[in-house]
């Protein structure tokens, strides 16, 4: 029984993280963006292959906008002042989000030349 209300928690600590992301503009735009990408996508005549490499490559999207998000949280909870740590560790999140969207750019781009 333990276990099932640790499960329970779980789950809803990570709806809550969820539900804060959803109010994020850069998740709002990064769901925004899939949602347009793949609805392209059903429209082309791509591979089933490179449909999931494409999915793949938008979770990992999402994945690491909600770790900058959670950095950036961190940070702040910390204090407000400027430090240059502070504005390490958020260049350094936002970087990982950067990247991981030029990833899926790339990948989008490659699914139009390779069929």
């Amino acid at each position: 029984m333990k276990h099932l209300i640790a499960l329970k928690n779980a789950f809803f600590y990570s709806m809550s993280g969820i539900s804060y992301l959803l109010k994020e503009r850069a998740f709002q735009y990064e769901l925004i963006i899939g949602c347009v990408l793949f609805a392209i996508e059903l429209f082309r005549c791509s591979s089933a292959f490179m449909r999931l490499y494409l999915l793949t490559a938008y979770v990992i999207v999402l994945i690491t906008e909600a770790l900058n998000t959670a950095i950036e949280a961190a940070i702040d909870r910390i204090g407000t002042e400027q430090h240059p740590l502070s504005k390490t560790a958020k260049d350094i999140g936002s970087s990982a989000a950067f990247i991981s969207q030029v990833h899926l750019g790339i990948i989008w781009i490659l699914s139009w030349i390779i069929k």
